[in-house]
Formats: C-alpha cells, structure tokens, sequence
C-alpha cells in the first residue's frame, strides 16, 4: 500500500476501535490488543514511507523486483559452446532466495575465444542482488576488449570509483582459446582454480592468488596460463562452495576435489549442480560455480 492508503485504512481501524470502546467500555477491552493494532499501524505507515521514498510504493516494487531477478538470471547463461567443448555454470544464492551476490558473465567473443568470470560480491539478498547488477554490466561490457590481467585491473578501478560502504567482490577471470585449447586465469580474492590433467586423472590447483577487487586503488594480478587437452577440464567456484563455519577453506577444497573426481568416471554432464549440492548442500552463503571440459 501506499502512504496515503496506508493512512485512509488506519482511519477505518481507529473507527472501529472507537466504536468497540463505546459499545464495550474500557472494562471489556484488552489494552494490550489495543496497543499491538496501534503499533502494527505505525510500523505500516513507516514501511510505506520509505517504499514512497524509494519510488517502490504499490505494485511497482513487485515488478522492480522481479525484473532484477530476471535480469541477472539472463546475464548468467553461459552460451553453448562448438563441439569438443562443453561449459556448466550454477549460482545458488543463500537460503533458496531470488537474489545472490555470486554471478557470471560470459561471451564468446569472436567463434575463437571463449570468455567467463565468476564474481562474489559483497552482501546477501536484494541489497547484494542490486550491487551484482550493476557490476556484471561492467563486466560483461569489458569481456572481450581486455585481456585476462587488464580486465580485472578495470574491473578493480570501477569498484574503486562505486565507493560502496562494502565496495569489494572476488572474482575470477579466464580467457579460452577454442582451436589450441590454450587458456589464462586471473583471480581477485577467490579460492584457487581447479585443473584436470585427464593423463592422470587428478586435480591440481593453479596458482592464481590475487588481491580482492576494491579495496587497493592499484593492483596487478597474476595470470596462470596452460592447456586443456582432450578430457581435461577447469573448475571455478565461490567460497560459499567451499567455506562453512566450524569447517576450514583447505577441507572445504579438498572435499570439492573428491566429489569433482568422481565426475571424471560418470561423466561431466550435469556435474555442476551435483557438485553443489554434494559439497555445500548446508551452506547459508551464496554458492557459484563454473565447469568447463574438453570433451575426449
């Protein structure tokens, strides 16, 4: 309801209260009932205030809403890739809500390169719902046009430019060459990227550690450059996948690891989401993820 609404059904409710204290006498009446209708009346009319305030007032808000959700469910899809090459990503956000602080951004940048980014922003629900719309246009607007160290160096000076009260976010950048298989990681605060060597069958993690975005004005990141041949894969993930209170990062990696090796016998199709619910299927944090393999 609006303000005014707000303020016309609180008249209605005085009037009745008025007319119940004239035929039932205060003997009859419970003031505390009295009081929780007054108070629940106030508490209306304030929320309605600040939707005012906001320009959310009514339906509108719904619809704002709904149009935010659908928005970054839209900047998520990661494009299907040609033949051998496949690419998975899921964001869970926290609790089963609409809105989270994990998202991805990806494009294929010309029929030979292959582009994605995986980010954690600060905050949870609408709040981290908002920030992660704002970012993933700038993002996304930079895939492409930079290469792997510069695009987080720019996507760095943006976020220092937001002065957000909780400016940062962690992300991960790579950059895949689809004829070589030859590919460039760069991360900002992320937990380490995980890489299969299908020749022996295990997981070995990249060494791509780097400063969060957002919080030093100047910073250079490191790239981690390779190969995926036949039957190798990438796998980048949120925190949220792998920290949970009580439970330390490097267990929380080393559990992600063990679930990821059983995909290398049933098959990566799907496994993202198994992943997720395998690993973190208590977790109270926004959950993101990125799988991507080279098909033998």
């Amino acid at each position: 309801l609006t303000t005014r609404s707000v303020r016309r059904l609180a008249v209605v409710v005085l009037a009745c209260l008025a007319f119940d204290l004239g035929v039932m006498g205060l003997d009859d009446v419970r003031l505390g009932s009295v009081f929780v209708v007054l108070f629940s009346g106030l508490l209306a009319h304030e929320y309605a205030r600040s939707r005012d305030e906001t320009g959310l007032s009514g339906m509108s808000a719904d619809t704002v809403l709904v149009q935010l959700r659908d928005r970054l469910e839209q900047q998520g899809g990661v494009p299907v890739l040609p033949h051998p090459w496949c690419v998975e990503a899921v964001v869970d956000p926290a609790g089963g809500g609409p809105f989270a602080g994990d998202f991805v951004v990806s494009a294929m940048v010309d029929p030979q390169r292959f582009e994605v980014a995986l980010v954690d922003v600060s905050g949870k629900g609408v709040e981290a719902g908002t920030r992660s719309l704002l970012l993933s246009g700038a993002m996304g607007g930079l895939l492409g046009s930079t290469s792997p160290q510069e695009f987080l160096t720019a996507s760095n000076a943006y976020l220092i430019r937001q002065d957000w009260e909780e400016g940062f976010a962690t992300a991960v950048h790579l950059t895949l060459d689809l004829p070589t298989g030859e590919f460039a990681v760069a991360s900002a605060g992320h937990p380490p990227v995980a890489h299969l060597d299908a020749g022996s069958g295990r997981w070995t993690l990249l060494d791509t550690e780097g400063p969060a975005l957002g919080l030093l004005p100047k910073t250079r990141f490191r790239v981690a450059k390779g190969r995926l041949r036949p039957g190798d894969a990438l796998l980048l993930y949120t925190d949220g996948l792998v920290e949970m209170p009580g439970r330390d990062l490097d267990r929380g990696i080393d559990k992600l690891l063990g679930e990821a090796e059983r995909l290398v016998t049933r098959g990566f199709r799907g496994g993202g989401r198994v992943l997720v619910k395998q690993v973190s299927d208590r977790s109270f944090d926004d959950r993101g993820l990125v799988l991507l393999w080279r098909e033998a």
